[in-house]
């Protein structure tokens, strides 16, 4: 299949937006910029008056979890997870998973996610299946809490998810391990986790330093920073390691961080909802640390609109450092996209580059938002709205085309979610 998006301006990698032509063949860009002679498209995209960027990569998430959006807000973590999330999610069935996660699927298609890694369970395998139906490409992880009875099946689970559906979808679908957080997951079973997942080559996605609760909590018990213990795992040693959050670190945090090379998903939403603090992220990308963004959790954001993440990120540490400098637009939008790739590990995904895939979301610039037009990047991060996406390409398949999805069935899917809903919190 040959697809030509003509005459769209474009955000490539050098940080210009020229108003080009991009070519794709497969899965693949095969140019940018003028159209060869030989290149007849099968089908074509017309970019008049359209803004062309790589899709956003929500880099932590809990796609399912859209079951539970506005069950339970305005709550600390902990009595959130206790008294409300965990409870419903103990009664969970596959279904429930699918229809969840074909409802997430839907919401980051419309507003313009092209990739996310998901951290959930048990039927994980649901997830695999969305992700397979719809197009979108998935970073996949069976959350594992260590301290439940049957830590180690879910230990289990995760290693068989790896086997079965790693590299499937035509590559879209990666598997990482994901142990949920230091503070449910004790050392002797992060050594588990650590050997099965290094054995298998898997990366590592796991929730670090979220509340100052948690680092309150680990120097009580192991007299230690959380990064300081779970380093000593050997958690961190396969150089793979996805650490959401990351909101309260000191200097020594940070020197594991780089030491082992860990990408840091930064979710600047759900860590302003649930007051968790604010990531020192002008720091860390300072230190050449890889920051990408996340939606975290519908019910603890509450939606996984990722231009608002990429407007917070640009916004928050700008207040919290009381710099205008903090973090510019076009970090803000590299971090939604091109960092996102890196913090996963994907290989040529991220940037609307010759080779890369083809993962590609369009913006009409037909409303107001969008002029006059100074600056492309600073009107989409500053100034657009998500309800801007007209269309959207995964791995070179229009998942999306003005406004039309291709893929999903919207009607089928809000009903049955829906209907999921009801039954789990009635």
């Amino acid at each position: 299949m040959k697809i030509l998006i003509k005459n769209v301006y474009a955000f490539l990698p050098d940080g210009t937006t020229p108003q080009t032509n991009i070519c794709i063949k497969d899965d693949k860009i095969t140019s940018i910029g003028s159209i060869s002679d030989t290149f007849a498209p099968d089908h074509i995209i017309d970019g008049k008056n359209h803004f062309a960027i790589p899709g956003f990569i929500n880099a932590h998430t809990h796609a399912s979890m859209t079951l539970l959006r506005s069950y339970a807000d305005d709550m600390e973590l902990m009595d959130w997870l206790n008294q409300k999330i965990w409870p419903v999610e103990a009664k969970m069935n596959g279904m429930d998973i699918y229809w969840g996660a074909m409802l997430a699927a839907l919401e980051m298609i419309q507003s313009g996610t092209t990739t996310f890694a998901d951290m959930y369970g048990p039927n994980m395998e649901k997830v695999a299946q969305v992700v397979e139906e719809t197009g979108l490409r998935g970073v996949l992880s069976r959350g594992i809490i260590g301290v439940a009875p049957n830590g180690e099946e879910k230990l289990a689970e995760n290693v068989q998810l790896y086997k079965d559906y790693h590299n499937a979808a035509d590559g879209r679908i990666t598997v990482m391990f994901g142990p949920h957080a230091p503070y449910t997951c004790p050392p002797a079973f992060l050594e588990k986790v650590a050997k099965e997942a290094q054995q298998l080559g898997a990366a590592i996605h796991i929730h670090m330093h979220e509340t100052q609760a948690e680092i309150e909590g680990s120097l009580k018990d192991y007299g230690k920073r959380p990064f300081a213990w779970v380093e000593e795992t050997g958690l961190f040693d396969g150089g793979k390691t996805l650490a959401a959050h990351c909101v309260h670190l000191d200097e020594s945090d940070i020197s594991i961080i780089k030491r082992h090379d860990i990408r840091v998903a930064h979710n600047p939403g759900s860590n302003m909802k649930l007051a968790s603090g604010i990531a020192p992220v002008p720091k860390l990308l300072e230190e050449n640390v890889c920051v990408a963004l996340g939606t975290d959790g519908t019910s603890s954001n509450n939606n996984l609109d990722m231009l608002e993440e990429v407007n917070l990120a640009a916004m928050l540490h700008k207040v919290g450092t009381l710099d205008p400098l903090a973090v510019p637009a076009e970090e803000a939008l590299r971090m939604g996209t091109e960092y996102g790739a890196t913090a996963l590990g994907l290989a040529g995904v991220g940037k609307l580059q010759v080779g890369y895939k083809a993962d590609i979301t369009l913006f009409s610039m037909d409303t107001a938002a969008w002029y006059p037009r100074h600056n492309l990047v600073s009107l989409l991060v500053y100034s657009a709205h998500s309800s801007s996406v007209d269309t959207v390409l995964v791995n070179g398949k229009i998942l999306m085309e003005k406004r039309e999805l291709k893929m999903i069935d919207e009607e089928e899917v809000l009903y049955s979610a829906n209907r999921c809903a009801a039954a789990l919190t009635r």
